[in-house]
């Protein structure tokens, strides 16, 4: 297999040439970056039988060097295909920028597009159909097949699968800065590039959904920011998740567990949910790491906590959003969801200050807090409006790496085994 693909007349450009490549390795990560093609084809028109031109906008998937194109057994393309194959044009393209000139005319685009030529040819191989299938479902998410129900013969029956070999392929791309006239560049008007992304957001599961969002959804993020499975003898700590939601009104939902909390209390199902959304997008905004606590003993969920406000460059957080229920108050889970937390934030982030902030009036808190081994630093004035319109005062606590070990120490020696009726 080259490194190129040879340059037909087709896949020749007759302006601007220089734009113009015929990489195969950067062919391949433009169509494996995009989600969707356009198929172009010509089929004749069923009232005059003139060709007409047609472009469907549709579903691809590239396994080595054939582009798979998904659609419907009753759609134009596929029966026309049904033949001696289908003549196509297949384009994708990435628009990375809007690309503003001094002068109206020299406003551009930066880009980056494939365009492939071919005779496509429908799929009648059952092992080949299901593996294209297949790899249309792992190109929305890497591993999805496998955590999904496969077709079934009438789906199977539904739908149609199109091949075209890559053999024309040719890559058009622009990148930089406006290309101004020398006399423009003195014109007294902003001239620039607006960058554009597409990103995935944060993922919304249906209505009823008990499962919580599979890991492959879940975006690569800085440890700084990844919710990741932490594991002791007492207690385990998981990311949250709306599914969630029941179990962790059944374990905290208390007035006495939210009586410092600067937010009411959920009263339903639903409002827990609400409440766990929220920490969800404060994730997806990069200001929260959400955990779900569970008893490491029997599975139970016991409650939830949080690392907030991560400084990646200053290496310091926050630990908070912490709430367990009455029932699991002075056992070890606390105690050693605490010292978890610690170890990941001080030995795998390598962390420089964590800190913690709580009620003035919440002595409970504060001197669970010091227990930890953290220094009180002083009160915040103000700092947090609480449900009833009031300010709170918070009481700003803090640990340093050159106080970790110490702590972590006396924490170790704190834990005892787990209690039987934990």
């Amino acid at each position: 297999m080259t490194a190129t693909y040879e340059q037909t007349s087709r896949t020749t450009s007759l302006r601007k040439g220089d734009r113009m490549t015929y990489d195969r390795a950067a062919a391949h990560a433009i169509l494996d970056e995009a989600y969707h093609c356009d198929l172009s084809f010509v089929v004749p028109d069923p009232e005059t039988g003139r060709p007409e031109p047609r472009t469907l906008p549709t579903l691809h998937a590239r396994v080595g060097d054939t582009l798979y194109l998904h659609g419907s057994t009753g759609s134009r393309p596929m029966l026309a295909a049904r033949a001696d194959g289908l003549p196509v044009c297949v384009t994708v393209t990435h628009l990375d920028g809007l690309v503003l000139a001094r002068s109206q005319f020299s406003h551009s685009a930066n880009y980056r597009c494939v365009i492939a030529h071919g005779d496509a040819q429908l799929v009648t191989d059952p092992a080949e159909k299901l593996a294209a299938l297949t790899a249309f479902v792992d190109k929305v998410a890497p591993g999805r097949a496998r955590d999904s129900r496969p077709p079934d013969h009438k789906e199977l029956a539904q739908t149609a699968v199109l091949k075209l070999p890559l053999v024309e392929v040719s890559v058009k791309a622009r990148a930089g800065g406006p290309g101004d006239d020398p006399e423009d560049e003195r014109l007294p008007h902003w001239a620039g590039v607006l960058p554009l992304d597409v990103k995935a957001g944060r993922p919304e599961p249906v209505a009823g959904s008990t499962t919580p969002v599979p890991d492959y959804l879940r975006p690569a993020r800085s440890p700084w920011l990844t919710p990741a499975t932490l594991r002791g003898d007492h207690v385990i700590l998981e990311p949250l998740d709306v599914t969630h939601a029941a179990q962790l009104l059944a374990a905290i939902g208390d007035e006495e567990v939210f009586r410092w909390i600067p937010r009411p209390m959920p009263r339903d199902v639903d409002a827990m949910a609400e409440l766990i959304t929220e920490a969800l997008a404060a994730h997806h905004e990069g200001t929260r790491v959400p955990w779900l606590k569970r008893c490491a003993r029997t599975g139970e969920v016991v409650g939830t906590t949080s690392y907030y406000a991560p400084n990646v460059a200053n290496r310091n957080l926050a630990i908070g959003y912490t709430m367990i229920g009455k029932r699991w108050w002075r056992t070890g889970i606390n105690t050693e969801a605490k010292l978890l937390l610690l170890e990941r934030a001080f030995e795998v982030l390598v962390a420089e200050r964590v800190e913690w902030h709580t009620d003035l009036r919440n002595e409970r808190s504060q001197a669970a807090i010091a227990r930890l081994g953290a220094t009180r630093e002083g009160v915040l004035r103000h700092h947090l409006l609480r449900p009833d319109g009031s300010w709170r005062d918070s009481v700003l606590y803090a640990m340093t790496a050159d106080e970790w070990p110490a702590a972590r120490a006396a924490l170790r020696s704190r834990l005892r085994p787990p209690a039987r009726d934990e």
